[in-house]
């Protein structure tokens, strides 16, 4: 009977110990299981908060600040300035894509009475306005000397001749000498390719080479811009003309002026004449768009463009001041 109990009590207690490590288990496995996936749902939200407000952050420092500067630019005038100008301006345009500037040529004198009638926003000139307005309307006009300009005289390269005295230069457009062998060339006529009133280039040669005497009319050509002059003198046996040292290139020659080359370096030295200021003109002082293309017009990154183009610009304009 004593060992029949003492059997119930020992087995009671093995099961009691049993029941007991089952639950033991059961709790230990519960908390190791919930635990570790709380915690990484929370790590990953942490993770992904922590992510967007970097991409956030890295976004906004990375990318370049808002530009304000909005609005149109129109100028026309001079081709002699054309190119520049044109280069500017696509320059301009692509630090700021808000803005549109139209360039358009046309002459000194169609520019600088399309600003002083509010036409265009910026006339350019290769003169002063008082030159081709009346006073009273070149006064309202405000002058912005961007850059200086040097002109040639150039002659169809199968002429002969690649010099000239300014009193022969004169003579030709004067009518006074029409063959190339009055002054050491061929045989041939000369074809005078003029340019019109209105034109600054014409004005400048009218005044520096031709000492203010107006060149001869009648048998003669007439081209609108420096373009159609460089075309035209290239193509016609016997022609010549004059241009600005920016459309300048190898399919005619720039004769000489009393033996000194038509250079950039010549006319910064004082040794070549035939030159003149580029004015951009506005109707009263600028703002906004406008006056931020004027301002761009005096930086070094347009002179550098300049002196590229063959004009006269930045410390070197300074020099014919």
């Amino acid at each position: 009977m004593k060992n029949s109990r003492k059997k119930w009590s020992t087995l009671l207690v093995a099961v009691m110990l049993m029941a007991a490590l089952v639950v033991l288990s059961a709790c230990s496995g519960g908390e190791g299981t919930a635990t570790p996936s709380n915690d990484t749902s929370t790590t990953n939200d942490a993770s992904t908060t922590s992510d967007s407000d970097t991409s956030a952050d890295d976004s906004a420092d990375d990318g370049a600040p808002a530009d304000d500067l909005s609005g149109t630019v129109t100028a026309s005038g001079s081709t002699a300035m054309q190119p520049l100008v044109e280069a500017a301006a696509a320059k301009f345009m692509e630090l700021h894509p808000n803005v549109t500037v139209t360039v358009q040529g046309g002459g000194s004198g169609t520019g600088l009475t399309q600003v002083s009638e509010g036409a265009v926003d910026i006339g350019n000139s290769d003169v002063f306005a008082e030159e081709k307005l009346d006073a009273d309307k070149a006064k309202e006009l405000v002058d912005h000397q961007v850059i200086a300009q040097g002109f040639t005289a150039i002659a169809n390269k199968d002429v002969g001749v690649d010099n000239l005295t300014k009193q022969q230069l004169k003579d030709i457009f004067l009518g006074k000498i029409t063959n190339w062998k009055d002054v050491g060339g061929k045989d041939q006529a000369i074809v005078v390719v003029n340019r019109p009133t209105s034109s600054g280039t014409r004005a400048t040669f009218v005044k520096v080479a031709f000492d203010g005497e107006e060149p001869i009319e009648g048998n003669t050509l007439t081209e609108d811009s420096n373009g159609t002059v460089l075309k035209t003198v290239a193509e016609t046996p016997g022609a010549i003309s004059y241009l600005g040292l920016a459309y300048l290139d190898d399919s005619v020659a720039a004769l000489k002026l009393d033996g000194v080359e038509p250079t950039v370096d010549n006319i910064v030295a004082g040794t070549y004449p035939i030159w003149s200021w580029g004015h951009m003109y506005t109707k009263g002082e600028p703002t906004g768009a406008v006056k931020a293309f004027l301002d761009f017009m005096a930086t070094d990154d347009v002179a550098e463009i300049a002196r590229s183009k063959n004009y006269i610009a930045g410390s070197d304009a300074e020099k014919l001041k």
